[in-house]
């Protein structure tokens, strides 16, 4: 994922020691402890639906059709509920930055990877490898080296192609480039409908759009990959983990951790670069899982991170719930009335959220919410936006009551210097 650089002065806060006394170690390593906990779960969890989904093609491999096909699809809709919800976890842990964008880097030049629609267009200024197609091409030509693609390993994939060229647009590995391999692009626009790839572009007998071998051997080798490094993120945050250890060796960092992940995903990075973005531009392209128009389903999952990371609360995907020491507790014990505000401003986002997510069950998809002249949906994705902005204000004050020290928050464009989108 992109990351927004861009720090608005409002949100670089420089907290200055309160005149109360300081939190004690004892309460925030409590409530350290149960965030790592909880960031293993979500990980496990997500480590587990993403190997049902390796399951799920493997048959549709062996068997393409448009049954194995949809089951493959669900389960990756199935996998990105868990994972959205580790998105918190960004931010505030070196590790996870260092990490996420193997797995969910966004946006992506799809014509790296396979054919695309002649309205993609065939060059761009900024990618050299904009319509590589690595499926058809056995040799690609990198940095003005020719390498060798013949065959499309994990290890290629991931050491030669992620990022070629130093372009972060070319995303060859995690969810995205998996949802396209079973989606295909979506030519709709804002216009009603998803990705349409046909089974047969894997059917080795009854072949279409050509390389149905290799396109099979990409698929399986990036789903291998998103096993591999989910399993890698899952260890990282168990008890003795690397994670676990740098988020618990002081616990006022860590704090700090939990309050940068959850005050920057919610402005600068969903609120502004994933949300407010799209609603200036009203552009198709500017929605998070854009093949297969799941977009609404995957913010709303952001923000229920985000009221996680402040109750403590999560429901494991068999049903196990986990509860334990909280910012909730934290904030509530110094600060009740704000502890009141903030449960009421998560309240009012997730509302919103589940508001857009009904409305792209029911109405529309988020692509064509943000189209130009849809006051419906504008304002749908809108009021999701001003929760998630007016929530931020919130993390802000407790900041400053649990007396934790400088808190660097990320900042958008979109949302501080809109004019700046369209120059």
């Amino acid at each position: 994922m992109k990351l927004n650089k861009n720090f608005c002065a409002a949100l670089a806060l420089a907290i200055a020691p309160l005149s109360s006394p300081a939190l004690a170690d004892t309460d925030a390593a409590a409530v350290v402890k149960h965030y790592a906990e909880v960031a293993h779960a979500k990980y496990e969890d997500s480590l587990i639906t993403a190997k049902a989904l390796d399951k799920a093609i493997d048959a549709f491999l062996k068997t393409p059709n448009d049954e194995t096909l949809k089951a493959a699809k669900d389960a990756w809709l199935a996998a990105r509920v868990p994972y959205q919800q580790t998105e918190v976890y960004r931010f505030g842990n070196p590790i996870v930055d260092d990490w996420e964008g193997k797995v969910n880097a966004w946006p992506l030049d799809e014509g790296l990877i396979d054919y695309v629609d002649a309205s993609y267009g065939a060059e761009s200024d900024e990618n050299a490898l904009y319509v590589a197609n690595v499926i058809a091409n056995k040799t690609i030509k990198i940095d003005g080296k020719d390498i060798d693609a013949s065959k499309l390993t994990p290890e290629f994939l991931s050491g030669t192609l992620q990022e070629a060229g130093g372009v972060e647009a070319n995303v060859a590995t995690g969810y995205h480039a998996i949802e396209f391999l079973l989606w295909g692009q979506d030519l709709n626009g804002t216009g009603p409908g998803a990705g349409s790839r046909p089974a047969t572009d894997y059917d080795l007998k009854n072949c279409t759009h050509g390389n149905c071998d290799r396109r099979a051997q990409y698929l399986k080798s990036v789903s291998t990959l998103l096993v591999s490094d989910l399993q890698e993120m899952t260890d990282n945050w168990v008890a003795d983990g690397a994670a676990t250890k740098n988020v618990e060796a002081d616990p006022k960092a860590g704090l700090v951790a939990i309050l940068t992940g959850m005050g920057s995903l919610s402005y600068g990075e969903l609120a502004g670069e994933r949300m407010k973005l799209g609603l200036l531009l009203h552009d198709p392209e500017e929605e998070h899982d854009c093949f297969s128009d799941n977009t609404y389903n995957s913010h709303l999952n952001d923000a229920i991170g985000i009221a996680a990371a402040y109750t403590g609360e999560y429901t494991r995907v068999d049903g196990t719930k986990l509860t334990g020491p909280s910012l909730h507790d934290l904030v509530a014990a110094k600060d009740k009335a704000l502890d009141t505000e903030v449960a009421g401003k998560l309240k009012t986002t997730l509302d919103a959220m589940h508001a857009m997510a009904k409305r792209g069950e029911t109405v529309e998809k988020y692509d064509q919410m943000i189209a130009e002249g849809n006051k419906d949906g504008n304002a749908a994705v809108q009021a999701a936006v001003d929760g998630l902005v007016d929530q931020t204000k919130s993390i802000q004050r407790v900041i400053a009551a649990l007396d934790v020290g400088t808190v660097q928050l990320e900042g958008s464009d979109s949302l501080d210097k809109p004019d700046a989108v369209f120059q």
